[in-house]
């Protein structure tokens, strides 16, 4: 392992310390699955992600401080970011990242990133137990979605602000891998989310770009437009614009390197 540059940046953001912090390696060859979870950890961000050259773009991984996840939206977003940053790619040139499940396409459009991701099935579902003494608002639909997801809609952007659920008692319950959203209550956002993963590590992810594979074909159909603009409402906050483009969904942000460490290992 020859580069042992780490990144910080920030994602779904154009401001220093708000949207979501994602660490960024850029290597010859991915290390060992071991080695990437101990640098995960080390970095204590809620994914950092892993990415190493192959023949048609990059492989790339992506870590909690706890366990390897299959996507991840912001931490795909600084990679992207840091990639056209360094000039490893010049801004007319598009990204091909493969995944360990799916391939992604990037491209940059002005100052912003677009990445194209796959779009998640959605299925009905009755509401869990205990959902509204655990939440504290009874959930107009509740659904299971791909990636694992349970997504509750609410029937106000209040019941989201006011939202405080304790993390374990999410787990024991089966609602450790939970969205909750509703319409956007102002007239530029058309809805709203919050995303608890106390099940990988995270208590409450600050902005979900994967989350949004489920909303978009959700919101989509619900409010019966196919380009939308999310705000994820956690304390450090984010924006997102997306879009229902046939089987996918294209997923619009910005990033802002924070800083760059060498490691002394």
């Amino acid at each position: 392992m020859h580069n042992k540059t780490i990144y910080q940046v920030d994602a779904f953001t154009d401001e220093a310390f708000k949207g979501n912090p994602a660490g960024v390696m850029i290597l010859d060859a991915l290390p060992s699955e071991v080695w990437m979870q101990q640098m995960a950890m080390e970095m204590n961000l809620s994914e950092t992600a892993f990415v190493a050259p192959n023949t048609d773009g990059f492989d790339i991984r992506y870590y909690t401080p706890t366990v390897e996840i299959p996507l991840c939206g912001h931490a795909t977003l600084a990679a992207a970011h840091m990639i056209y940053e360094l000039g490893i790619k010049s801004p007319n040139a598009h990204i091909n990242f493969k995944a360990s499940q799916d391939n992604l396409t990037i491209v940059k459009d002005g100052d912003a990133i677009v990445m194209t991701f796959p779009q998640y099935k959605l299925s009905k579902i009755e509401t869990p137990k205990n959902f509204k003494i655990l939440l504290g608002f009874d959930p107009v639909a509740v659904y299971k979605s791909d990636g694992n997801w349970i997504v509750a809609i609410a029937a106000h952007q209040t019941d989201i602000e006011a939202c405080v659920p304790n993390f374990e008692t999410l787990k024991v319950n089966g609602l450790g891998h939970l969205m909750i959203t509703s319409e956007g209550k102002n007239k530029d956002v058309d809805f709203v989310v919050r995303c608890f993963v106390p099940e990988s590590g995270i208590n409450e992810d600050p902005v979900t770009g994967s989350a949004h594979c489920a909303l978009t074909p959700l919101w989509a159909n619900r409010l019966q437009k196919t380009e939308m603009v999310s705000h994820q409402i956690s304390k450090r906050g984010g924006i997102l614009g997306v879009a229902l483009k046939d089987y996918n969904v294209e997923i619009r942000g910005k990033a802002v390197t924070v800083f760059e460490a060498s490691l002394k290992i």
